[in-house]
């Protein structure tokens, strides 16, 4: 069991738990008691439910532990999360913005969002799934409204440019994404460096600073976390 328990650093809502050998590991928060998620382990302290968060399993947790400086994730934020899968990392953003916080969670794959439905969002009530494709946010802006942040983590090659005319639908001015550039969906024939660039490029011409960015070696082979700040652009 743990000896202690300390919220991160620097980004509320996280937590490590620190055993008695001495190792700390990355949590969150659980807001549903007594169920995982993906097979992650709970563990009890005090009065509190922690999830123990799996870096191998989620490019979130790896960006973390990677050193990123910027995690904007943060209780009561309101996010949209494209590429939500089954809910591994969605789940644990989830914990994280808590019960005044909202997760919209975009899913193309009926049968990937079943198991998001059946075994996350029905235990959680924060967190909305939606089956789109987050090439077209047009059909989903009915539900969704304006966030805070946009986590991104798709296969698509157009990765930025999807995250980009999401943003313009929903994000606020000044709000935060994060996207996880995943090189070997975009091109395999070009190096993972020349795709990190590219995408980069293409959020800067899309109105947003780059903050900061990780690559994800070795909890995820060619994959990159860019954090960035958007602005919108205002009419002449």
């Amino acid at each position: 069991m743990p000896v202690e328990v300390e919220e991160h650093e620097k980004f509320k809502g996280v937590f490590w738990l620190i055993f008695e050998d001495g190792s700390r590991k990355l949590a969150t928060r659980n807001l549903a008691p007594g169920r995982t998620v993906y097979g992650e382990k709970l563990i009890r302290v005090g009065g509190d439910e922690y999830r123990l968060w799996d870096a191998y399993r989620s490019k979130l947790a790896a960006s973390i532990l990677k050193g990123v400086e910027i995690m904007p994730i943060k209780p009561g934020d309101k996010v949209l999360y494209l590429g939500a899968a089954s809910g591994t990392t969605a789940s644990h953003v989830s914990d994280i913005v808590g019960p005044e916080g909202h997760v919209f969670c975009v899913e193309f794959a009926p049968r990937v969002i079943q198991d998001l439905v059946n075994n996350v969002c029905a235990y959680r009530p924060n967190m909305s799934p939606i089956l789109a494709d987050a090439r077209l946010p047009h059909l989903y802006a009915h539900v969704v409204g304006q966030v805070d942040a946009i986590y991104c983590d798709i296969a698509q090659p157009e990765q930025a440019k999807v995250l980009a005319d999401n943003a313009d639908l929903f994000l606020k001015d000044g709000g935060w994404i994060m996207l996880a550039i995943k090189a070997r969906s975009i091109d395999v024939t070009k190096k993972p460096s020349e795709l990190y660039k590219r995408e980069i490029e293409v959020l800067e011409s899309r109105g947003f600073t780059i903050e900061d960015r990780v690559h994800l070696e070795p909890f995820d082979k060619d994959h990159a976390m860019v954090v960035a700040r958007y602005k919108r652009w205002k009419q002449p």
